[in-house]
């Protein structure tokens, strides 16, 4: 990931100026980094390591988003219908 897409996703999400760790921020990142993971395996289909990489960057987005959920629903489902992870 680009260091200006991960200042313009973070500036996105943050709930304050200087919010950069937040589940929400994580999430985000996350969702960005699996989105580009994707595309480079549509064309190396035989990349195991990306895969594993992507496999736990998929696992970690998970715990992220159920511990949002657990904490605040509301803010689950406005990270869900932001980033467009559910249809």
């Amino acid at each position: 990931m680009q260091r200006d897409t991960k200042k313009k996703v973070i500036a996105k999400h943050a709930k304050h100026q200087k919010d950069t760790g937040s589940a929400q921020v994580q999430i985000a990142i996350l969702t960005e980094r699996i989105n580009e993971l994707t595309e480079h395996l549509k064309e190396h289909k035989k990349d195991v390591h990306s895969r594993r990489g992507l496999l736990s960057m998929v696992g970690k987005r998970r715990r992220l988003l159920n511990y949002v959920k657990k904490k605040s629903p509301e803010q689950y489902q406005d990270v869900i219908k932001t980033l467009e992870l559910r249809k």
